[in-house]
């Protein structure tokens, strides 16, 4: 037998800009973006097909317009290959692979090739979805997100996965394409409704678990004027926030998630059941704030965190404004068993390997374990329903 080996690394530059009104014709940071390339590529000018939740649209009537006029100064540099294609946002446009095939044949048929760009503005979902598409279109045509989401900005905007749901299963189809450019616009937070604005703080409260203890003091201290989503603080959090999730994909070790560790995912094994469950009635960082609430009450059951720290995280939550049961939790099968357990099957499944569960084992401190405990995870959804369910109902 003979056998050839070798080692390849692969070096991506992975560019997060913050900034306010990115389609003011003042403002450069996109342009900028889609321009660097030019002297390289020998190319004439940027060529662009930019799809907009049409939810944003409907908000921000004017904005189709702006990004029209945004594209058209200065001539020559910039060319919008069709005006702004409007579409669906929200998980439903990840539960189908039409959209997928759509996107892909708006590539096609306005040549988009893989030094051409797709910008997609719009929540997490519309970028996953577009995402997969701009990752599989000629093996990967440039993308650049323009998140228009809290959760976005500070979490799924900014990481290097694609995807849609398929089989009844999160994520079940997808990529790690890292993007081209992320843009995180301020101002395009201010349309959304208070459930969304605040959708997105739970992940921050997440990786400060895992990552920061002084991150989340300060949520804690500032946790006043983040739940009336001031400007200042708001901020302040998804920068923080986007920055420890890029540290750990760019410094973690596992980018693209061969291993079965997948901290980032703290308190998402039970989210992707239970937005499954509840028919995407619960929103992501909904269903993710009762994942962590489910395995800080395990965890402290188990006797990994201490009482006082867990009863932290809880509180943080509340304040916040997110509710820690719903119903979906005591939903069983026809053998009386509790269905939000099986997402721990689909959870090992989807990262492949051995079952790895981020718990803690202090604030700012995570612990992976291999195992959980049914039972404990059923006492547990008991302490969450006693003590939380009569708030929800």
């Amino acid at each position: 037998m003979r056998t050839i080996e070798r080692t390849i690394s692969v070096h991506w530059r992975h560019q997060v800009y913050f900034t306010e009104g990115v389609f003011r014709t003042a403002n450069f940071v996109l342009r900028d973006v889609l321009t660097a390339d030019l002297t390289l590529s020998k190319a004439r000018r940027a060529r662009v097909l930019v799809i907009v939740d049409e939810s944003l649209a409907a908000a921000e009537p004017k904005l189709l317009e702006k990004i029209r006029g945004y594209f058209a100064e200065p001539a020559g540099q910039l060319e919008l290959v069709c005006p702004p294609v409007t579409m669906v946002g929200g998980e439903v446009v990840k539960n189908a692979y039409f959209r997928v095939s759509e996107i892909h044949a708006l590539i096609d048929r306005y040549h988009i090739d893989r030094h051409n760009y797709v910008v997609v503005v719009g929540g997490g979902a519309l970028l996953d979805m577009v995402g997969l598409a701009a990752a599989t279109a000629h093996r990967g045509v440039r993308l650049v997100r323009i998140p228009t989401t809290t959760l976005a900005q500070d979490d799924s905007g900014v990481g290097v996965k694609n995807g849609i749901n398929a089989f009844g299963k999160k994520n079940f189809v997808g990529t790690f394409a890292p993007p081209y450019a992320v843009i995180n616009d301020f101002t395009l937070l201010n349309t959304l409704a208070a459930r969304d604005k605040r959708a997105g703080f739970v992940e921050a409260i997440k990786v400060a678990c895992i990552r920061d203890a002084a991150f989340f003091s300060w949520i804690e201290e500032h946790a006043d004027e983040l739940s009336v989503f001031t400007p200042e603080f708001t901020q302040q959090l998804i920068f923080r926030s986007a920055e420890l999730h890029l540290n750990h994909i760019s410094s973690g070790g596992d980018p693209f998630e061969m291993g079965s560790a997948r901290p980032l995912d703290f308190g998402h094994w039970a989210a992707h059941k239970l937005e499954q469950l509840s028919e995407y009635r619960l929103r992501h960082g909904e269903a993710v704030a009762i994942g962590i609430a489910l395995d800080v009450t395990y965890a402290e059951k188990k006797k990994l965190i201490s009482t006082a720290s867990a009863e932290r995280v809880l509180t943080l939550l509340e304040r916040l404004g997110f509710d820690l049961f719903a119903s979906e939790l005591l939903h069983v099968d026809e053998r009386g068993q509790f269905l939000v357990a099986a997402g721990l099957e689909e959870f090992r499944e989807h990262l492949g390997g051995e079952l790895t569960v981020t718990l803690l084992r202090e604030i700012g401190e995570g612990i992976e374990v291999h195992e959980m405990d049914r039972a404990l995870i059923i006492e547990a959804i008991h302490s969450i329903r006693d003590k939380y369910g009569r708030k929800t109902t």
